[in-house]
């Protein structure tokens, strides 16, 4: 096993940082990622390493990314909700990296909602 050196301590603290960000922060959007077996399976990791580079190359500081267990619907992963605040959600069925990206870039980012990748809008409350 190497050896750890102090700037090798600086770039571990610094992802952990930033991992603790997007799994405990505050947001003005949760991305909730749903990564049970099932999600994991159909391609979640895909989904999840996608956003977390555009947050990271966009270098967004208020969105929430986060995990959540299956939601029951296992034939349609990969899934995510979009939770923006003030607005009710939106589960987003059948993704693959391209169109999670597309839907950072339209619903995360601009607030417009991308009807095609969409099972549902959630009531709000």
């Amino acid at each position: 096993m190497p050896k750890i050196r102090p700037e090798d301590l600086d770039r571990i603290s610094e992802e952990m940082r930033r991992t603790i960000l997007l799994r405990q922060g505050a947001g003005r959007v949760r991305v909730i990622v749903h990564m049970d077996t099932c999600g994991i399976a159909a391609g979640g990791r895909s989904i999840m390493k996608a956003l977390m580079e555009e947050i990271e190359e966009r270098q967004i500081k208020d969105v929430l990314l986060i995990t959540s267990g299956c939601a029951g619907l296992c034939n349609r992963e990969p899934m995510v909700t979009v939770e923006l605040e003030d607005e009710p959600p939106v589960k987003y069925v059948d993704l693959t990296p391209e169109k999670i990206k597309r839907i950072f870039k339209e619903h995360v980012i601009n607030g417009q909602v991308v009807i095609e990748y969409t099972l549902a809008i959630e009531a709000k409350g």
